[in-house]
């Protein structure tokens, strides 16, 4: 957002079995429709599919039929009975019925306790409300991490429209999806991704089609990155706070009220798992997470809270598993940051590839990306994280193009090497435009494997004075000129210059219905407005009437149309100390719940109507997608943008004679989550945080003797001495031998 800142195991397999029709082959007893792309027909199912939802099958059906092959074969080998026994008393024949009795009920009645009637438990008590007992998730989000469950007797661990959940917390809602959504939580099988949030997204545990599905997405903006104008209270509690470096710093300071692990109860409270439950039953399939880089840590004296987010990114992360959305993670701030804008982490200037201290701030850069696709690039979480976000709104007019574009190519070149090449070999790797326009990029690394473009189209920036009334009346008209301008503006931009056909996957990683750029704290703090109205009528939806609501449904209807793919920003914006959310056009859930928002995605498709120039004809050419050709880049492509660049703007010296680190530091890992089963024991897992055990270059850290300048402040500081060196040598190139992989 450009310039919103300007200064399950055994048993739960019998019960699926049990309960969980085959497919083609649905009964009453499941209530939610199946989705078009099930296989049906007999064909293959795909893995993980319904049917096979835990990787491990329940070992009670294979030790009846073996018992049931024994009695056959005793049976064909007994030798014939004589006509002397056939003639014995009757009370011999009397007494071998009794032992033949007796043995009968010893053997059917261990199978009917131990087997039958705990698998007919289950199949009558799937669906039903789950018990009270504490959370079976991740320990990282539960109320008392690491304690240990009380057992659940046969929880749901499936449903749809209607069936209540028991969220992670050990609390309990009911599901709310009227377009055939199906959530999927087995705590015995914590990687099952068969959920998904609607009858027209394919499950998780199948591949997303970028030329024929459509992203309909929304941020989570605000919770793990702060910005002013999304959580204004928290800001409004601290006068002088303007981004969230001033913000830990106030807070740190007010040990009184908790000081940082204020920040901590943000995390907790901010986007609960209700919120995730309802972007599905909102018809939407995709969240865009902004993270911060210091999830992972902070050097010196950044003050921001430190290695905490991160259990409560893998946790929403859980959530979206839970109910099918897939994630685009979005690394958000920078070291030194990009843009120095407020959701970069510190507002002023520009450190990273600027400056004196720009290639260090773009080590460490690179090194928090490394860590962050390790972690992603694992089995368990490449179906639930198609796509990573490397770097927000980098600002190339101040950091250079082929600086920035320089980077671009070495952040692929280090995940490929880490991930492998082709479709399912790690994310899809997404490129922000930059700020400019996007032909510029058609054809930059043409013949790379899945990169995607980002572009973060806004009305509310652009300093128009907006005055065009958009209260038109409720009718044919709703909304003035302004959706006319977001179809002509952005379908030109997005689809009639071609940027599908000519780079590849292509969408708007930000929108919003800000016409104007009317909001509490919406241009920093305090901000001012270019918005040639009255902005107290933009910032109390309570006061607007049917026609405005009319008018800005239509505007955002439009503005969907355009885009095709999509993710609005952002879901939730908190109340400011007023009372009620101050920027209500930046709310998607407030929309909902007042009536500007579509209900239903699908409904926006031709709002705008035919396009007048080229279209996208759902076809991508192989290689942008991971097929034939993918990986296969031309030389012209990437010497023209040599890693480590030859120059930074305004360093004042060659890349040679700027401040680096040297590479001996320790490797970071990201933490993985830990689980219960059903009887709360612990589940084992290959989940370590690291794919590739082929990449284990040591991480960056500073060089002993140097004193390095303020990396957050460097821009025109005298170059320092004795503080260069290889500044390629603390991340890893491509790995040789090719990466090795992880079953499942």
């Amino acid at each position: 957002m450009a310039e919103r800142s300007s200064s399950l195991v055994s048993a739960s397999s019998e019960a699926l079995a049990v309960n969980v029709p085959l497919l083609g082959h649905e009964d009453s007893s499941f209530p939610h429709p199946r989705p078009p792309f099930a296989s049906v027909n007999g064909e293959q199912s795909p893995r993980g599919s319904f049917v096979e939802a835990s990787p491990t099958r329940s070992s009670s059906g294979m030790f009846l039929a073996t018992k049931n092959e024994a009695y056959i074969e005793d049976e064909r080998s007994a030798p014939a009975a004589s006509a002397s026994s056939r003639r014995r008393p009757l009370l011999t024949i009397l007494a071998a019925l009794l032992i033949l009795v007796v043995v009968v009920l010893a053997v059917i009645i261990p199978v009917y306790f131990t087997v039958i009637r705990p698998r007919h438990d289950k199949s009558t008590l799937v669906g039903t409300s789950p018990s009270s007992n504490p959370s079976n998730g991740p320990t990282a989000a539960s109320g008392s991490p690491g304690a240990k469950p009380t057992p659940a007797a046969a929880e749901a661990i499936t449903g749809g429209d209607g069936s209540t959940i028991k969220a992670s917390d050990g609390s309990t809602f009911t599901y709310s999806n009227k377009f055939g959504g199906v959530w999927w939580s087995d705590p015995n099988d914590p990687y099952n991704n068969n959920a998904y949030p609607n009858s027209w997204t394919p499950p998780l545990n199948q591949s997303w089609d970028y030329g024929k599905n459509r992203i309909n997405g929304v941020n989570l903006g605000g919770w793990f990155v702060l910005e002013p104008f999304i959580t204004p209270a928290l800001y409004q509690k601290y006068p002088g706070a303007v981004d969230e470096w001033t913000l830990s710093t106030l807070m740190a300071a007010d040990t009184a009220n908790g000081g940082l692990s204020q920040l901590e109860t943000h995390y907790q409270t901010f986007i609960t798992e209700q919120d995730i439950a309802q972007i599905a039953g909102a018809g939407l399939n995709w969240v865009r997470i902004p993270i911060p880089f210091w999830a992972i840590d902070t050097w010196g004296n950044e003050p921001f809270l430190a290695k905490t987010s991160w259990k409560y990114i893998v946790q929403a992360i859980q959530w979206c598993r839970k109910y099918g959305i897939r994630v685009n993670l979005d690394l958000h701030t920078i070291p030194g940051s990009q843009n120095g804008f407020n959701h970069s982490g510190k507002v002023g200037a520009v450190n990273f590839l600027n400056g004196v201290m720009g290639m260090a701030n773009a080590q460490r850069t690179l090194n928090y990306i490394r860590i962050i696709a390790e972690f992603i690039s694992q089995p368990e979480y490449r179906d639930v994280v198609p796509m990573f976000g490397i770097i927000n709104e980098a600002l190339i007019g101040t950091i250079g193009v082929t600086e920035l574009r320089s980077f671009y190519v070495e952040v692929y070149n280090m995940i490929r090497g880490i991930t492998g090449v082709g479709a399912g070999n790690g994310p899809f790797i997404s490129i922000h435009d930059a700020f400019q326009p996007l032909p510029n990029w058609a054809d930059f690394m043409r013949g790379a494997d899945r990169i995607a473009l980002d572009s973060h189209p806004y009305f509310a920036f652009d300093n128009s004075p907006a005055t065009q009334p958009i209260d038109t009346g409720t009718g044919a008209g709703a909304g003035g000129v302004w959706p006319g301008n977001a179809c002509n503006r952005w379908m030109t931009n997005l689809i009639c210059l071609d940027s599908r056909n000519a780079f590849g996957v292509t969408y708007a990683g930000e929108f919003s219905n800000g016409f104007n750029d009317c909001g509490l704290f919406l241009k920093g703090v305090p901000g001012s407005h270019t918005y040639g109205g009255d902005c107290s009528l933009w910032q109390d939806a309570s006061t607007w009437d049917d026609g405005t609501k009319a008018g800005i449904l239509a505007f955002a209807s439009a503005s969907m149309d355009a885009l095709r793919d999509w993710f609005f920003w952002t879901w939730k914006v908190a109340n400011s100390t007023a009372g009620h959310v101050e920027s209500p056009l930046w709310s998607y859930s407030l929309g909902l719940q007042g009536g500007w928002m579509p209900t239903d995605p699908r409904s926006v498709i031709g709002f705008c109507g035919p396009s007048t120039g080229p279209t996208f004809d759902g076809s991508f050419d192989s290689w942008m997608t991971g097929g034939a050709g993918a990986g296969t880049i031309a030389p012209d492509q990437t010497t023209q943008y040599p890693w480590p660049p030859v120059t930074l703007e305004t360093a004042g010296a060659p890349v040679t004679e700027l401040p680096v680190y040297t590479s001996t530091g320790s490797i970071a890992t990201l933490p993985a989550p830990t689980f219960t089963n059903a009887e709360g024991n612990a589940i084992a897992t290959s989940v370590d945080g690291w794919f590739n055990t082929n990449d284990n270059a040591p991480g960056p850290t500073p060089i002993a003797g140097c004193s390095y300048p303020d990396p957050w402040n460097a821009v025109d500081v005298p170059v320092p001495t004795g503080c260069t060196g290889d500044a390629n040598a603390a991340v890893p190139a491509a790995i040789t031998p090719p990466p090795t992989r992880r079953s499942l």
